[in-house]
């Protein structure tokens, strides 16, 4: 939904950047500041030094009552804009999100803006903002993981995808080719779990599981189109179950242009409240927005959170 508050752009900015990130350039993060110096009236730049830094930095930021910034910008890959979120959502004001692509995926940024130039968007939200510009200010669903409380942004997977991030750490490549290359070595070797679905209190699927990816973004790795129909401010949390009547190995193909569609191993969902489990007891190889959860249990139960998070976007939907 639009926020219909926002017939003003913003004017105090918050750059964070993650020099881990998979793309990290510092030429990179001075093209943004000085881009974001010369259309409000004031930037604060934050490069991250640890995992969790960026949520601190946020909530240490919007903590001051009268400098508190009203954009976030986030230079990095999808993990870092999982950081960024979860200190806006969990200190909600007027501070929005926007999102410069420099991690190795990038579904996030891509999920907004398409292909778009990062200096399009960015000078968009800048300078063509608020009521009648090319940018507007949007408050987006989030899901809520409650077994660890975090926030999801993008979306969560289990099964081949959670598993590809564990292979992506021993492959010597950057960018969406890193992502692209682990998951194709993953699906060629990929067992199926014993998994059952439930959406608000219905079974959707029980049996072998290859993914069930709950969200959110449309996209995963910035190329893989799990959730073709997902619409990020419906109210609902979209979920795409692949059973082993898909090949794993053929998931990475059917993916790309969402051929996965329509496949009689394929169920896809909506709900407010989705649990994904592992039937045999043992931990469920889970991710969400690029991150693996190494503490979770048999179980995720996802709880959307309605308009939860404020972010910029295009004025025109984009498909």
């Amino acid at each position: 939904m639009a926020d219909s508050a926002a017939a003003l752009g913003p004017t105090r900015a918050l750059v964070l950047a993650n020099p881990a990130s998979g793309s990290h350039s510092p030429q990179l993060v001075r093209e943004v500041t000085e881009l974001c110096g010369s259309c409000l009236e004031h930037v604060e730049l934050h490069p991250t030094t640890a995992p969790g830094d960026a949520t601190v930095a946020v909530r240490r930021a919007l903590q001051r009552p009268a400098h508190a910034p009203d954009l976030v910008v986030v230079i990095g890959g999808d993990g870092t804009v999982r950081e960024a979120v979860q200190g806006l959502a969990s200190a909600p004001g007027r501070a929005a999100l926007t999102v410069v692509p420099g991690g190795t995926g990038n579904s996030g940024y891509k999920m907004l803006w398409g292909e778009r130039p990062w200096t399009e968007s960015l000078k968009a939200v800048l300078t063509d903002s608020g009521v009648g510009g090319s940018a507007r200010l949007r408050r987006h669903d989030l899901a809520r993981l409650a077994e660890t409380r975090q926030y999801v942004y993008l979306g969560a997977c289990s099964g081949v995808i959670a598993d590809a991030l564990i292979t992506a750490r021993d492959i010597p490549l950057t960018g969406r080719d890193l992502y692209t290359k682990a998951f194709a070595d993953t699906a060629a070797a990929y067992v199926p779990y014993p998994g059952r679905v439930t959406v608000d209190g219905r079974v959707v699927h029980e049996g072998p599981t290859v993914l069930a990816n709950v969200g959110g973004g449309r996209y995963r790795g910035g190329r893989y189109l799990v959730l073709p129909d997902s619409l990020l401010d419906d109210g609902l949390l979209d979920v795409c179950v692949i059973g082993d009547g898909v090949t794993a190995a053929d998931v990475p193909r059917l993916t790309l242009n969402a051929d996965h569609m329509g496949h009689p191993a394929t169920v896809y969902a909506r709900g407010r409240t989705i649990t994904v489990e592992r039937t045999d007891g043992r931990r469920l190889p889970l991710e969400h927005d690029g991150e693996y959860q190494h503490g979770i249990g048999p179980s995720a139960t996802f709880e959307v959170q309605p308009g939860a998070l404020p972010v910029w976007a295009p004025a025109i939907e984009r498909n």
